[in-house]
């Protein structure tokens, strides 16, 4: 959780705080689509352990990014929705799919 009294004074930083991890963007990106449970989430990201997306997921929830609504069913059922903060982060995303697809075709031509 980001401690909101101590937010760097740079934007770019801020925003680095929130969402610089791998996962916690992935996590975004996946979540755009709609609202998942914990085991779909984990699926579509590969390579993230339960314990660790767990931790990033508290992290977003607490910093305002997302929603986990827990189902009273057995087994219980968790299920994670970006906030409309988190959703206004999708110009970002957007942002570095066009600069990591023009960055690979560079790359790709030389």
């Amino acid at each position: 959780m980001v401690d909101k009294d101590v937010l760097p004074a740079c934007p770019v930083e801020t925003t680095l705080t929130l969402i610089g991890s791998r996962w916690k963007v992935l996590v975004v990106r996946e979540l755009l689509g709609g609202t998942m449970r914990f085991g779909e989430l984990r699926s579509a990201i590969g390579g993230v352990s339960q314990k660790v997306l767990t931790a990033n997921l508290r992290e977003m929830e607490a910093d305002g990014l997302l929603t986990r609504r827990v189902y009273a069913e057995v087994p219980p059922r968790v299920e994670y929705t970006l906030t409309d903060l988190g959703r206004s982060l999708e110009p970002v995303l957007d942002a570095m799919a066009t600069w990591g697809k023009r960055y690979k075709e560079l790359v790709a031509r030389a």
